[in-house]
């Protein structure tokens, strides 16, 4: 039996668009293929060390199989696809670090995205394998949304996120004058997980408070981040769901961080306009999120993380800057507007009327 008789033949049919001159290269959907590959590769490369061994310069195989504890075969293999992602660069029988892998996957940078790696394997893939029978039903595999689901998820995950935002949380603060503040400047932090945002502006001023909002136990790891990060003192937790627990009035800054995507559309709305209400009169708001643009084309990293919402919450999407603005007007805040950050995408902010 030939292998294209276990083809249904209607599928071998060909396409009227195509013929034998304008058949496209099959490469790229062959790529595709192997998309969960890269993710893979890092993440075998940042559980062994391969990155941490090359920080020094370059070194050949044996090396560092023989300062990775890793095997020879394995450390072959995975520096080689690494030089073909353009992670690791290569000279003669050397390996050397790029500046984007040691920026990026050195476990000692500031900046260092290897935590988010090391669990990308048995945190994400699992769920993401049953996305077929996700598209059929519209429910995810794991709603991370709720709190029995998804405050032992976060408390595991959110620290690895903090160099992801912390540059903008900086860059937020410096628009919005908080180094020059001579007078107490109250930051409400929702969803605050990792605490990245109160963080990130308490740092710039020893006039900041922060009221961090999220679960007991993930904030349990906002506390140990704010005690890293010397502003301990400064932070007060609040535990509770976004749409229930107290957050106090008159804060001058509210910030949420990566929320709405996993709120869905109502909770969203809700939540902006229990912001506003807990905001002082001038008070603003920063949103950070993974926006798509209004034709919902791209940016293709936003869309795939949709998708991921598919996967792991029962509401969530990833949202236009016209949808957000929409729902900000609505709780009762102006100017909303989109303030460009070191982050994947730009920050929503919007005012509360004085």
């Amino acid at each position: 039996m030939r292998d294209t008789d276990c083809i249904p033949p209607e599928t071998r049919l060909p396409s009227p668009r195509v013929n034998a001159a304008t058949r496209p290269s099959p490469d790229r959907v062959l790529q595709l293929a192997w998309g969960y590959a890269p993710t893979l590769i890092i993440e075998a490369a940042v559980q062994n060390r391969l990155f941490d061994v090359l920080v020094d310069g370059p070194l050949g195989v044996d090396e560092i199989a023989r300062r990775s504890g890793a095997s020879v075969r394995g450390v072959r293999a995975i520096t080689d696809a690494l030089v073909g992602l353009q992670l690791l660069s290569r000279m003669g029988s050397s390996y050397a670090l790029t500046l984007e892998s040691d920026t990026y996957l050195v476990s000692r940078r500031p900046a260092s995205l290897a935590p988010f790696f090391k669990n990308m394997g048995r945190e994400f893939l699992p769920a993401w394998t049953e996305l077929p029978k996700i598209v059929r039903s519209g429910q995810p595999a794991s709603a991370v949304n709720r709190q029995d689901h998804g405050a032992e998820f976060f408390s595991e995950f959110v620290e690895s996120l903090f160099p992801l935002c912390y540059a903008a949380a900086r860059a937020l603060g410096e628009h919005l004058g908080v180094p020059s503040a001579t007078e107490a400047v109250s930051v409400l932090d929702l969803g605050a997980g990792s605490g990245v945002w109160g963080i990130g502006l308490a740092q710039l001023s020893s006039h900041v408070q922060i009221t961090a909002v999220d679960w007991p136990r993930v904030l349990d790891v906002t506390r140990r981040m704010a005690s890293r990060s010397g502003v301990r003192n400064r932070l007060k937790g609040v535990a509770g769901d976004l749409l229930v627990a107290d957050f106090g009035v008159d804060h001058h800054i509210a910030t949420i961080g990566h929320v709405l995507h996993s709120e869905g559309v109502d909770r969203s709305r809700e939540l902006l306009r229990r912001a506003f209400a807990a905001l002082a009169p001038g008070g603003t708001v920063a949103i950070m999120e993974f926006l798509v643009n209004d034709e919902r084309t791209g940016p293709a990293p936003s869309l795939i993380f949709a998708v991921n919402m598919l996967v792991h919450s029962e509401h969530g999407d990833a949202f236009t800057f016209a949808e957000i603005r929409a729902w900000l007007e609505e709780a009762g805040f102006v100017n909303a507007r989109l303030l460009e950050v070191p982050a994947p995408s730009p920050l929503v902010l919007a005012t509360k009327p004085s």
